[in-house]
């Protein structure tokens, strides 16, 4: 009898260890319940940062569209380490990694890729002071560095099969965009980086140079644990086809790499000098504007410079004159009455770009309602409207930038013009002056970061002096 007993309650107590994971919930259902979506990630220009908005990166952008349409918040882990990357998945840590992945066969042994969101090639970078090799086999005993556990990795093994005297050395504990930075300073020879990357780097790495590509075209994508729960990996596939169809994503790739197609290293170089010996001198007016019209001083002045090149003389052959470059109605209109005074021309500037950005509908939503208030800024409110008109009539969006930048410019051609109210303008004009300011903020607000780290390093230096016992 008593055996019996100790059998019946042996049965029960398994019995409890059992249903509760019989009745677990996926692991969809667990995101729904906890209401939190956790992503391991890079820190990275190309995946997540934390910029003077807040966070931002194309990875982040995505992962935080994805957890709004689950109706949960978006919880971000960073690790630059790849492999300890993977183990957070296996182990998880993480429900999956949006870190600017490449599918590769090896890691779909034990990873499950989602739709690929981007394609990128593998670049082979040097530096522009330096040998550039023709080739794989040309490296002129220079040292070639690249990420542990990443593609570049597997790429480079395919490559040495046929070239065995190639070698490299796999770096675990610094990032790709640090690699780069060793490339600039002269301080390694190569490295090999994901295009994408290169291309928002190089802005700011001006002596990046790509050497040639070691790969055909490959694709990015998110990566989750392969195991038998696909419940949630089944919901983002649902959520990629349904914004790769919508031209969701096509706006995200636009926001984050449509003005950085085209590297300018005599711009560039011209442009952080300038940083250095003009804008100190408006720094406290632009920031005074941009507080009173709740404007990105970093923003404002960057479209001081396209305008003039933060210099209050400055005058066109049409008239338009001071930093901001005003017409002398637009003056009038603004209350300026002395256009190369900087400090009133920079108000009037802020307070024109101010109503014109008011002036667009609600359904306008940011930043394409910035970028729209620069254009009008630039070539005329009405071009603008006559702009979104022809898009239209072409089928596409007409709140949508992406969009606009293809309508505008046909503002010059007859076909076109003919059938708006306000006729011909050099619509090309403010599509390129949108551009190069994008360009500038992001270059702008770069050199600030570098700045702001010197100065904190200085700082630390100069308090671990002051605590040294005197030796007098």
């Amino acid at each position: 009898m008593g055996i019996s007993l100790i059998l019946l309650i042996g049965m029960i107590l398994m019995l409890f260890k059992v249903v509760p994971i019989l009745f677990k919930p996926n692991m969809l259902n667990q995101v729904l319940q906890n209401g939190e979506l956790v992503i391991v990630t890079r820190n990275s220009a190309t995946t997540y940062y934390v910029g003077p908005n807040g966070p931002t990166g194309f990875e982040y952008d995505l992962a935080k569209q994805f957890a709004d349409s689950l109706g949960v918040k978006l919880r971000v882990v960073t690790n630059d380490n790849l492999n300890d990357m993977f183990n957070m998945l296996k182990n998880g840590r993480a429900h999956f990694a949006a870190a600017g992945l490449t599918i590769t066969e090896a890691r779909k042994e034990h990873l499950r890729f989602t739709a690929s969101y981007m394609e990128v090639t593998e670049q082979f970078i040097y530096n522009n002071q330096s040998y550039r090799p023709k080739n794989i086999n040309d490296l002129n005993d220079g040292v070639l560095e690249v990420i542990d556990g990443s593609s570049h990795v597997e790429s480079l093994n395919k490559l040495k099969k046929n070239n065995p005297e190639l070698n490299w050395i796999t770096q675990s504990s610094i990032d790709s965009e640090q690699l780069l930075n060793l490339v600039e300073k002269q301080l390694i020879d190569y490295t090999i980086a994901d295009s994408n990357e290169v291309a928002l780097n190089q802005r700011f790495l001006l002596e990046l140079r790509v050497a040639f590509e070691i790969s055909k075209p490959k694709q990015l994508a998110w990566a989750f644990p392969k195991n038998e729960d696909s419940s949630l990996y089944d919901k983002a596939m649902s959520f990629f086809w349904r914004n790769l169809n919508s031209g969701e994503i096509t706006q995200l790739t636009e926001k984050h790499y449509g003005h950085v197609d085209k590297f300018d290293y005599v711009g560039n170089r011209i442009y952080i000098r300038h940083i250095a010996t003009r804008l100190s001198k408006y720094l406290d007016m632009y920031h005074a504007a941009a507080l009173k019209y709740n404007i990105d001083w970093r923003l404002l002045a960057a479209m001081g410079y396209q305008e003039s090149h933060w210099n209050p003389k400055a005058v066109s052959p049409t008239g338009v004159r001071g930093i901001m470059m005003l017409t002398l109605h637009t003056a009038g209109l603004m209350g300026v009455k002395n256009r190369l005074d900087p400090q009133s021309s920079i108000q009037g500037g802020a307070k024109y770009l101010d109503q014109i950005r008011k002036r667009f509908p609600d359904n306008l939503t940011e930043p394409d309602r910035t970028w729209f208030a620069m254009a009008a800024y630039n070539v005329g409110y009405y071009h603008v409207i006559d702009a979104q008109k022809i898009a239209v009539m072409q089928g596409k969006n007409p709140n949508n930038w992406l969009d606009l930048q293809t309508t505008l410019p046909l503002l010059a051609q007859k076909k076109w013009y003919k059938k708006t109210k306000y006729g011909y303008a050099r619509g090309w004009e403010p599509v390129k002056y949108v551009t190069n300011i994008r360009r500038y903020y992001d270059l702008l607000e770069y050199q600030l970061s570098q700045d702001e780290k010197k100065n904190k390093k200085d700082n630390d230096e100069n308090d671990a002096f002051s605590i040294l016992p005197s030796v007098l």
